[in-house]
């Protein structure tokens, strides 16, 4: 039960963290609303992930090990930088809370928040897309592994990624990583169905990237010991 909840949660922070990443679709109610979603959601992954906080300070540190971590520390300060902009830029949730000023700062961190915090969850659920993969297999029975299935779907993962390159130059994702606009352009016409397409090859671009590296420090790992 406490694994298919722990699934539950993930997934519905994923399709919380693509909705929010199309605010010029759904409107400003909306978007904050997913916010307040995703911030819940993000504290109860992390109690139901409780065992990951009480070892942190325990074992040998792996190759690994410390990347991961790594990510998880960045995920948490780009998630504690979008809650702290978010209570300032509300207009609706969080409106009738007495906070003013620091409007400049806070879209500042807004922008640097959604962006990194994009990347760096979908690059933390690459590093974990083994579990996703034994879902599945689980789930449509597979119970063979198959060296022609594995090529295959190397290949379309690497045709997701070439793709998701282009959505990075396209989308101008560097402008907003390393802040040279303080605003964010939104095509307010464009197609909702491209759109997601692009932010899908973008996050399947990650999770490659993460997927891939992750079994290399593995075995770069096994083999110095």
């Amino acid at each position: 039960m406490n694994v298919k909840l722990k699934r539950a949660v993930d997934a519905a922070m994923t399709v919380a963290l693509l909705f929010l990443m199309g605010y010029q679709f759904w409107g400003s109610v909306a978007h904050e609303w997913a916010g307040v979603g995703i911030f819940a959601l993000f504290a109860v992954h992390h109690i139901l992930n409780w065992r990951w906080h009480k070892n942190l300070f325990q074992g040998k540190y792996s190759p690994m090990r410390i990347f991961q971590v790594c990510i998880d520390v960045l995920t948490l300060f780009s998630m504690i930088a979008l809650i702290y902009s978010s209570l300032v830029l509300s207009r609706y949730v969080f409106a009738l809370l007495p906070v003013e000023g620091g409007m400049a700062l806070a879209r500042r961190l807004h922008i640097l928040g959604s962006y990194w915090g994009f990347l760096l969850m979908s690059i933390h659920l690459g590093l974990h897309w083994n579990m996703v993969i034994g879902m599945a297999q689980k789930g449509l029975r597979i119970k063979k592994s198959s060296r022609m299935r594995s090529v295959l779907l190397f290949l379309i993962g690497t045709a997701i990624s070439l793709y998701g390159i282009t959505v990075f130059i396209r989308r101008d994702f560097l402008t907003y990583l390393l802040l040279k606009s303080e605003f964010v352009f939104l095509d307010y016409e464009e197609s909702v169905f491209q759109f997601y397409i692009d932010y899908l090859a973008l996050m399947g671009l990650c999770i490659f990237i993460a997927h891939y590296l992750a079994r290399l420090l593995k075995q770069v790992h096994g083999q110095s010991k």
